[in-house]
């Protein structure tokens, strides 16, 4: 299946908000993608934007992370509209979503599983190529993730960082009846109450300075909800800590709320100048350490497997939906402050 010719009577152009440079975008009209061989064509239901989207606009990304100009949007779902020469045509009509590196597959590190450290060179949708911010996206087919025929799309949108969380799940290894802590209750916080649940542990203590945040935590299933004062008192208690904040002290507070042999777990990005881990006190306690950046294929497929059964629900999450249009009003908000902002979304 390819696009139909440009200009062809009944078809219309396709809309992608590009970022030209820090600060200056436009949203421009282009033909409709032709995917090419191994390519699927997606036509775009939601695309959520995220502090790393906000990072590219105002031009604070790191320079080797991202490539301008460039249509932004690495967390969106849709539906498969055409593929490429060497696809199934099955696919076509699918609903989808799609892993966001362009892992080559062929390194080392992809074969053994950890698509995500892969050492072909850095290539991201939404970042170095054409990402969801747009009518359609078009990516690898090896990348897609299929969801049921009965799939929420608009929840859909925020599998890329739920898998982030499934990433961080399957490193830090929960056992039930575990004493686990998330320290954050952002868009990554509180779906990671929803995955560490499922393994039944005996605590699920949330810290987050915001206390509807901290309310909403309870609500998906935390034992108990805690600013970083009170938390203070549970220093050495946790078996699991999964960091998720990426503030400037948070790596090393959750460090401290680890028992000794515990394990610790940073999902969150942190910046230069961030609060170093104390090296006396790793050694002492015999921690364990793990990071996470972005998700490999496997915690992609537990992120899909668990929104198909209904242990992992975003829709709760997703508190504002704006049109490509709006996309200066939309921005404003990730990142503003606001604790009733939750996940935003673009619905071209």
């Amino acid at each position: 299946m390819s696009r139909p010719p440009s200009g062809a009577p009944g078809t219309r152009p396709s809309r992608a908000l590009l970022v030209e440079r820090p600060g200056a975008h436009r949203l421009v009209e282009r033909d409709v993608p032709a995917p090419g061989p191994g390519e699927v064509r997606v036509r775009v239901a939601a695309a959520g934007i995220c502090m790393s989207d906000r990072e590219v606009y105002d031009g604070h990304r790191d320079p080797g992370y991202v490539r301008y100009p460039v249509v932004p949007g690495h967390e969106w779902s849709g539906t498969v509209e055409a593929v490429g020469e060497g696809v199934d045509p099955a696919l076509a009509g699918r609903k989808t979503v799609a892993e966001g590196f362009r892992a080559c597959g062929a390194c080392e590190r992809c074969r053994c599983g950890e698509t995500s450290l892969c050492a072909g060179g850095y290539a991201e949708t939404g970042f170095t190529e054409p990402g969801a911010f747009a009518d359609h996206v078009t990516v690898p087919a090896r990348l897609l993730h299929l969801l049921r025929d009965d799939a929420d799309l608009r929840a859909a949108a925020l599998l890329e960082p739920a898998a982030v969380i499934a990433a961080a799940v399957r490193a830090g290894r929960p056992r039930p009846g575990e004493r686990v802590a998330v320290v954050g209750a952002g868009t990554l916080g509180l779906l990671a109450v929803q995955l560490l649940g499922a393994s039944s542990p005996a605590e699920l203590t949330v810290i987050d300075p915001r206390t509807a945040r901290g309310d909403q935590a309870l609500r998906f299933g935390a034992s108990e909800s805690l600013d970083p004062a009170e938390a203070v008192r549970l220093e050495g208690r946790f078996d699991l800590v999964v960091e998720t904040a990426g503030a400037p002290t948070t790596a090393a507070s959750s460090c401290r709320l680890a028992r000794r042999g515990g394990r610790v777990v940073l999902t969150g990005m942190f910046t230069p100048g961030a609060a170093g881990i104390d090296p006396v006190h790793l050694s002492l306690s015999q921690l364990e350490i793990r990071s996470v950046f972005g998700a490999p294929s496997s915690a992609w497929s537990d992120a899909v497997r668990a929104f198909g059964l209904g242990l992992l629900d975003p829709a709760p999450l997703i508190t504002h939906e704006f049109p490509l249009e709006r996309f200066t009003d939309a921005v404003a908000l990730v990142g503003g402050g606001d604790p009733k902002t939750g996940k935003v979304l673009l619905r071209p």
